[in-house]
């Protein structure tokens, strides 16, 4: 079956011109409405008709959420509508489905879910609490976006319904959490949610209520009233403060995937990716630029002191921006190599502003890189930490050591190089401030069952770590000399890069995500496993299958077979 090319993918919105949203702020209520422009999608070779939407429009509403929680901190609650007559939203764009490749339709899946994961982290950690104003039908994604959300009223006007029709229609699942949502969060019965799940006209009106698929219903006379009395209800327990200043998220600047505090360099024969974070400058002359990427000079003692330019939060976006662009631009970059540089001291300065969690900036920050480090935790590559004279793996940085797959720290120094040997820090960033998807810290989840270890490990915070240290604490994987290093890093990317990548993504998602199981980590696990595969059954995808006999009048053909 012929594929359409993917663009090359950019992350760049000029707040200024959305093409499919709008947001209008009347403190301490933000109303985000949705009217997606049909011929401005991804591609030119379909339209997002009934707003329906493609990547790009997920990477506006991403924006949005990001500036609200950053720019607004008066903001306390928001309001989600759709802007067209009767339509909320019909969800993902059938067409783009499929005419897209599979690796586009798989990292579409998982960015739009980590968009509605930020959604809820900001009703559930930001004090800025999300509701869904369904003003007409919401279908499949279109559903999937109000669940999202931590309250759905619904226009009671005896046409408008809430339905999952993926299943009955196109022969593939609620791609972003729809189906976990419904049960874990919403608490729908599971035979209720069977029913609803392969109903194609879904529920409306009474029954959505009843059956927990929304909270309330409002006749259209007074749909916007009832809205606005649960949002100013919503607000008023909101710890958000009124007379803070936001930040201004200015553009990221770039050269390729060359960031100030971020390089990227791309080794196609070898299939990796060097991630190198830098630690912040001392010497930056005072001032920074809204860009998030000029130095701001001496190091913030205050969270009150930060702007878009500080290091703690300017890195952490470019590290955003270059995962996202790696994921959905350089498919076949299997590797990625996580390295830092700078001065450890550099980095436990700057992270120390983040210690007052009852700031609103400051726990903003903090949550930006729970949710940066947490997509890189969801990004299905192999992650290598190289440990070497001049890195800077303390604290917030140390976390890119923990979530590697391996990690190699030299034991000793190189020769002819005056450098100290290499040390790894721990701070009690590394011990609750950025938790995975499974809830749990890096360091918990390495130490899975194994509460001996851990606490031995917490008992190493603010120590500075040689290899030797490091390696008996089971912080690191290897600790090789200056003889041997070269040689190991090298086999090791060589054999990674010999074996089948799907079987690494599995091994890996495996691996990853010890413990507890959340709703986020059945999300990303048993949805990307199955929504993966499902993708690629001639039941979806084939000629006769239900994503290209959809709209054509023509019925789908099945393989009754069950695997």
């Amino acid at each position: 079956m012929t594929r359409v090319g993917e663009p090359l993918v950019t992350f760049d919105v000029d707040q200024n011109a959305y093409r499919h949203w709008a947001v209008a702020v009347a403190a301490p209520i933000a109303t985000v409405t949705m009217q997606v422009t049909p011929s401005a999608g991804l591609r030119p070779d379909y339209e997002l008709k009934l707003n329906s939407y493609d990547l790009s429009v997920d990477i506006e509403l991403n924006d949005i959420v990001q500036r609200l929680r950053f720019e607004h901190p008066e903001v306390r609650a928001v309001v989600l509508t759709g802007g067209l007559e009767k339509v909320f939203c019909a969800g993902a764009n059938i067409m783009m489905l499929a005419s897209s490749t599979h690796q586009h339709k798989v990292n579409f899946c998982k960015f739009t879910n980590e968009t509605r994961n930020a959604i809820e982290d900001a009703t559930r950690n930001s004090g800025q609490v999300w509701l869904a104003a369904v003003n007409g039908t919401a279908a499949g994604g279109g559903y999937e976006l109000a669940l999202a959300c931590d309250e759905i009223v619904l226009v009671d006007d005896r046409a408008s319904a809430v339905s999952l029709p993926e299943v009955p229609l196109l022969a593939v699942l609620p791609g972003t959490g729809g189906l976990t949502r419904l049960v874990d969060k919403r608490h729908v019965r599971r035979d209720l949610a069977d029913v609803f799940a392969t109903r194609t006209e879904g529920v409306k009106g009474e029954q959505a209520v009843e059956w927990g698929l929304v909270d309330a219903i409002a006749p259209r006379s007074r749909f916007d009233e009832i809205v606005h009395a649960r949002a100013s209800a919503r607000a008023a327990e909101s710890d958000r403060p009124d007379g803070a200043a936001g930040i201004v998220l200015g553009p990221l600047e770039r050269d390729g995937l060359s960031y100030r505090h971020v390089g990227v360099e791309v080794d196609r024969d070898t299939g990796t990716a060097r991630i190198t974070v830098r630690a912040p400058s001392g010497s930056a002359p005072s001032g920074s630029a809204p860009s998030g990427n000029q130095p701001s000079g001496d190091q913030p003692t205050a969270p009150a002191d930060l702007d878009a330019g500080s290091w703690v939060l300017a890195a952490a976006r470019q590290l955003d921006d270059a995962v996202l662009r790696l994921r959905f631009n350089e498919p076949e970059i299997g590797t990625w190599v996580l390295r830092t540089e700078g001065e450890p001291d550099a980095v436990l300065a700057a992270e120390a502003v983040l210690r007052d969690a009852n700031h609103w900036l400051a726990r903003e920050i903090r949550l930006m890189w729970a949710r940066t480090l947490r997509r890189l935790d969801l990004s299905a590559r192999t992650l290598i930490a190289l440990i070497e004279p001049g890195s800077c793996f303390a604290g917030t940085l140390a976390e890119l050591a923990l979530t590697a797959d391996r990690s190699f720290m030299l034991d000793g120094a190189w020769p002819d190089d005056d450098r100290p040997p290499p040390s790894l820090m721990l701070t009690e960033a590394n011990d609750g401030w950025y938790p995975m998807a499974n809830g749990l810290s890096r360091l918990a989840s390495r130490f899975w069952g194994q509460p001996v270890e851990l606490e031995s490990a917490r008992g190493l915070v603010g120590k500075d770590l040689l290899a030797a240290d490091a390696a008996a604490a089971g912080l690191v994987t290897f600790t090789p000399d200056d003889l041997d290093w070269d040689d190991e890093v090298r086999i090791t990317l060589e054999e990674r890069a010999s074996f089948s990548p799907d079987a690494l993504t599995g091994l890996e998602a495996n691996l990853r995500f010890v413990g507890p199981e959340t709703m986020e980590t059945k999300i990303f696990g048993r949805l990307a496993a199955w929504q993966n595969w499902i993708f690629q059954r001639p039941n979806a995808v084939g000629p006769e299958g239900a994503l290209q006999r959809f709209g054509t009048g023509s019925r789908p053909s099945f393989d009754r077979t069950r695997t």
